[in-house]
């Protein structure tokens, strides 16, 4: 294998614990990466945004799904200078849900769901750098992870006859991570929290304590 054409992967394969969020929205769970921490990287490899590295959208669009669900999509080409040269475009596609009908029937849209949609677009545009790496391929045999320190101290415990530990029940999410879900989800009840507490632009900048003090009250008014 060609080291140096990994050399730009590995200098962005890693995420901080800072910037890790662990995420489960009923469907499916996973980890997302700030996407804040995303931009700050990539001004520390390429430049500022617009100097080192930019992006064009190249596709925006509204689809509707079987279910009346309508999800708002964009598309971006990215670009990134390296040794003063500009790299050919690495396209990106992102979704986010623009309509849907809640479980009492009600129609909401979002107006975050373009931004929701670039943010993705960019996170899988920026993947094919290696941005995040980690993330998505904890196996990777040529890089050690903390996946691959948790394997070696099994594998040591089963030569030494020590009994694995029993497997765990998932972890269910917090109740804060809940609430701020149900606001992505739902534009009225955002809207509505978002004058409450008027210093949040997105469901992203709630505070816990503001997050978990929502979470009683929509569970209280049987929202979830």
């Amino acid at each position: 294998m060609n080291q140096e054409n990994l050399s730009l992967y590995d200098r962005l394969r890693t995420v901080p614990k800072e910037a890790q969020k662990p995420f489960n929205n009923g469907r499916f769970s996973g980890t997302d990466i700030n996407p804040m921490w995303r931009i700050k990287r990539m001004t520390e490899v390429f430049g500022p945004c617009g100097i080192g590295w930019y992006y064009e959208v190249v596709r925006r669009s509204l689809e509707k799904s079987s279910d009346q669900t309508i999800s708002a999509f964009i598309g971006i080409n990215l670009y990134i200078k390296v040794d003063g040269e500009w790299s050919k475009p690495i396209y990106g596609e992102g979704g986010n849900n623009f309509c849907t009908t809640n479980k009492y029937g009600n129609i909401t849209t979002s107006d975050e769901a373009y931004k929701m949609a670039l943010t993705d677009a960019l996170s899988n545009a920026t993947k094919q750098l290696g941005l995040g790496a980690d993330i998505w391929f904890a196996n990777d045999k040529n890089h050690s992870t903390k996946y691959d320190a948790q394997q070696e101290n099994m594998n040591a415990a089963n030569k030494a006859g020590i009994p694995a530990s029993q497997p765990t029940a998932p972890e269910q999410p917090a109740p804060a991570e809940l609430a701020r879900q149900y606001l992505r989800d739902n534009a009225k009840a955002f809207e509505f929290y978002q004058h409450k507490y008027s210093h949040n632009a997105t469901p992203d900048d709630f505070s816990a304590d503001e997050l978990n003090t929502i979470y009683q009250q929509l569970k209280n008014a049987n929202k979830l």
